[in-house]
């Protein structure tokens, strides 16, 4: 749900009739959804918007010279410079509208050697770069601050080869994740990770970001999946370790610096990874409950008797519910009442009737000891889907309103929502909370409890200073009280990079612009974030 072209059209709904003690969703026909901006209005330009922030006079203004240069590298497809008529907003705007860069050139590459070329130029040169993918990120780390050259790899986005014995695909960097997994799917396999952006998202992007998803209680994190990467150093060379094996001990994994470390010591164009067989069976039930205790109850038993079959375990409050109501217009949610707390739990194994009777001993199970008090199940594929939507929009829907602070951060789970309520406390006491003309339409918390990563969404009706002065640092202090992570899954980018002290201690700290300045000495890559 992060680019209009990433929805999936949901023109088919889920209401419930009884049965039994839970219900079977019935399709009724509905208009299709039309996917938005997180806002209309144009942002400012980050150096605006953040003042204190300065362009360092370290990196080269673009000249004439060096546009001859990368003309003489690259074909027209492969370059493009703004003008009046294009300011290249696509790429110098993320997705919710919150930053603005100002870059005059991006450049997308249709080879791994031309990439070579551009970094080794720019490096020489001493010209910052901003490596971009999907460009569907959420801490602005994937577009620029100031006048930073556009590094796109929307061409490179192939399939480069698939082993259907051992599960392993090799692909550029630039391929979108959907279509990795169609590709997959082809052959009896999946891609072991899957959100909301997978129809915009490239693999090196969620490689570069080390996104986390929807199914990581599965199939576990991408610095375990991935068995290799090429990657093209801020000088030009490539490093490729796109030949591993699952067992090679020879050495440091040098690959693991890479992922998730958001283009800041070099360019992902390549990446090897392990997929799993793809289920033939998948289940979905929405359940609703009445305290988060109840959440994490049901969460302990669905991990005892769903166990090999659990892929998916995702919590939603009732205001993240009430936000996507009214985005969506028009369409009914899956229950009439409302509830504090709903839960989607998702199946996925080689054998339905298995699972089926699984699944069915474990709802009868939990609604008998008054764990849930109402649920639905799907019956058919359109039905899964329908009942996946209602977590799926709650992105788009919370920035429905004019706009919306994202923080992604990871809890102990007996403490993961106590965040929401912690930041509306703040919102009301500071008394920006309310109905227009206040600023604050609500603090909503959704997320994935099987991995302990709470989405604190702040709905607003406008970005402004007073309300991430309220937020910020607020909520990395609550974070830090609980030991937990003030970056669970979206990376530091521009928005985090000076709170990164409240979950690395200073030797690591230490340890990670060591790592930078030994890798990327000059800077030139992704300035202004990270560290």
């Amino acid at each position: 749900m992060i680019r209009s072209s990433v929805l999936r059209p949901l023109c088919r709904l889920t209401v419930s009739k009884p049965w039994g003690k839970f219900r079977i969703p019935q399709t009724v026909s509905s208009p299709c959804l039309k996917a938005t901006y997180a806002t209309k209005v144009t942002p400012k330009l980050t150096a605006e918007a953040y003042p204190s922030v300065k362009r360092d006079s370290k990196y080269k203004q673009l000249s004439s010279e060096d546009i001859t240069f990368f003309e003489s590298i690259l074909s027209q497809q492969e370059l493009l410079q703004a003008n009046d008529q294009d300011a290249l907003e696509f790429y110098n705007e993320d997705w919710m509208r919150k930053y603005r860069g100002q870059s005059r050139l991006v450049l997308r590459p249709k080879t791994v050697q031309k990439v070579s070329q551009i970094l080794k130029y720019c490096n020489d040169n001493h010209i910052a770069v901003v490596p971009q993918g999907g460009n569907t990120g959420l801490v602005g780390g994937s577009v620029p601050i100031f006048d930073e050259v556009i590094l796109s790899l929307n061409y490179l986005n192939q399939v480069r080869d698939f082993d259907p014995v051992s599960g392993i695909l090799k692909c550029d960097a630039g391929l979108i994740l959907e279509n990795a997994d169609q590709y997959l799917a082809e052959h009896g396999y999946i891609f072991p990770l899957d959100l909301g952006a997978k129809g915009s998202c490239h693999v090196g992007g969620v490689v570069a970001t080390n996104a986390g998803g929807l199914r990581l209680l599965r199939y576990g994190s991408l610095h375990g999946s991935v068995l290799g990467l090429e990657v093209v150093l801020p000088n030009g060379d490539i490093v490729s370790s796109m030949h591993a094996l699952r067992k090679d001990n020879t050495g440091y994994d040098l690959k693991q610096l890479f992922i998730g470390s958001e283009g800041t010591i070099g360019v992902i164009t390549g990446v090897s990874i392990l997929t799993p067989p793809r289920p033939k069976a998948f289940n979905v039930s929405f359940l609703a409950l009445e305290n988060f205790q109840a959440v994490q109850n049901v969460f302990v038993k669905a991990k005892k008797d769903l166990a090999e079959i659990l892929s998916a375990f995702e919590f939603m409050d009732s205001y993240s519910q009430d936000l996507t109501k009214k985005h969506v217009e028009n369409l009914n949610h899956p229950f009439e009442e409302e509830h504090p707390f709903y839960v989607l739990i998702e199946t996925s194994g080689s054998n339905k009737e298995h699972d089926d009777a699984k699944l069915e001993a474990f709802l009868e199970s939990v609604i008998e000891d008054g764990l849930v008090v109402d649920g639905v199940v799907a019956q058919d594929e359109t039905e899964l889907q329908n009942l996946w939507q209602w977590r799926e929009l709650i992105p788009e829907s919370a920035q429905a309103g004019g706009g919306v602070y994202k923080y992604d951060i990871s809890l102990p789970l007996k403490d993961l929502y106590s965040l929401v309520e912690a930041a509306n406390q703040r919102l009301e006491q500071v008394g920006i909370l309310g109905d227009a003309p206040k600023p604050v339409i609500r603090a909503i918390g959704y997320g994935h409890v099987g991995d302990g990563n709470l989405h604190l969404n702040v709905a607003v009706r406008e970005y402004s200073k007073q309300v991430e002065e309220a937020l910020e640092p607020f909520v990395y202090e609550f974070v830090s009280s609980k030991q937990g992570s003030i970056s669970a899954e979206h990376g530091l980018g521009f928005q985090k990079k000076n709170y990164i002290g409240y979950t690395k201690t200073g030797p690591e700290i230490k340890l990670i612009k060591d790592l930078k300045n030994h890798y990327d000495p000059n800077g030139i890559l992704n300035p202004y974030k990270y560290i």
